[in-house]
């Protein structure tokens, strides 16, 4: 299991950088301007990682790419930027918090994942974390951007759940490249439309969007998505709980808001729902010649068939041999995984 745990790190600096975003928008970003706003966002973003991945999308990932763009990219910057505007920093990720469960729960419905025990544990112990601390912080909240900020997390999950369906012959930094640059490209002709010229830009507008482009797009897209290739989504999506812990700490140091008790409890709560769901090693059965022994299902996959097999899979000994699903029953029994998936063409 080192192998999915020395993972955990890398995909947590995604969340901590988001939640920073939601103050570098709110504080440094024109309001009247999501659509530039999500625009300036992703298509710089896209376009660095596509130079520096040097691959384009092929057979099904071009409707792939252009799918997940729309979810993942333009409707859900849109609407986050909109929620970061709308609501304090506090209001919007709290709502944000529930991401865990959304995830889940996501996952169960369009993947047939049915969520472990230990995750669902550790997404309502966080939740409740989250509340506790996040909740009673004041600011006025509105309808329209908890709306907002709603739509965003369930759109998103959706995104989410399918990129980790969708990670078969896609290295996570060509994937992210090329949905936040068909997103850009999605948003960039409805922005001059709808908004006109893009907004002025001032020095401190242009680092806010420096740190939102290269930061909390580039960098954290990367990490996210090479986090849900190797790690359970649930273990994602409890390491999402960082997103809005980051934004308390930043309106505390920021801010000056108030952090007592209440905070304390709520971090600790926190901290212990992301440890229920990381991953744990579990001893080998003795009579397993090697971790993928106990696995029919997955042998019989065209890519574990011989070194040579053409399929995407085939170039990633590590996953053929992934202790993670050998140890794990319910991961192992899962038709999605044994059959593949529904949603693939």
């Amino acid at each position: 299991m080192e192998a999915n745990a020395r993972w955990v790190l890398p995909t947590a600096l995604a969340p901590l950088a988001w939640g920073a975003n939601y103050h570098i928008t709110h504080a440094y970003l024109p309001a009247d301007h999501p659509l530039w706003g999500a625009v300036l966002r992703a298509l710089p973003a896209g376009l660095l990682l596509l130079a520096l991945a040097r691959r384009r999308p092929h057979g099904p990932w071009w409707w792939r790419s252009a799918l997940l763009g729309l979810l993942n990219t333009a409707v859900f910057f849109v609407l986050l930027y909109l929620a970061s505007q709308l609501l304090p920093t506090s209001a919007a990720a709290t709502v944000m918090a529930a991401s865990p469960l959304a995830m889940l729960l996501t996952a169960w419905a369009l993947a047939h994942r049915r969520p472990h025990r230990a995750h669902l544990a550790g997404a309502v112990v966080g939740l409740a974390g989250v509340a506790l601390t996040l909740l009673g912080t004041g600011g006025a909240i509105g309808w329209r951007g908890l709306a907002a900020s709603a739509a965003a997390m369930l759109v998103s999950s959706v995104g989410y759940v399918l990129a980790a369906r969708w990670r078969e012959g896609a290295d996570p930094l060509a994937a992210a490249s090329w949905q936040l640059t068909a997103g850009g490209l999605m948003l960039l002709p409805l922005a001059a439309a709808a908004e006109g010229a893009p907004p002025p830009m001032d020095t401190p507008t242009l680092l806010a969007f420096g740190y939102t482009t290269l930061i909390a797009t580039a960098l954290a897209f990367t990490c996210w998505f090479a986090g849900l290739r190797h790690l359970p989504a649930g273990t994602v999506g409890l390491l999402g709980l960082l997103n809005p812990l980051a934004g308390v700490l930043l309106g505390t140091v920021l801010d000056g808001d108030a952090f007592g008790a209440r905070q304390g409890a709520g971090l600790a709560l926190v901290t212990a729902g992301i440890l229920l769901g990381l991953p744990r090693r579990r001893a080998a059965h003795p009579g397993a010649a090697h971790p993928g022994a106990a696995e029919p299902a997955r042998a019989a996959h065209p890519g574990a068939a011989h070194p040579g097999a053409a399929h995407p899979g085939a170039a990633e000994p590590a996953r053929a041999a992934d202790p993670a699903r050998a140890a794990d029953p319910a991961r192992a029994a899962d038709p999605a995984q044994a059959k593949g998936s529904a949603l693939a063409p």
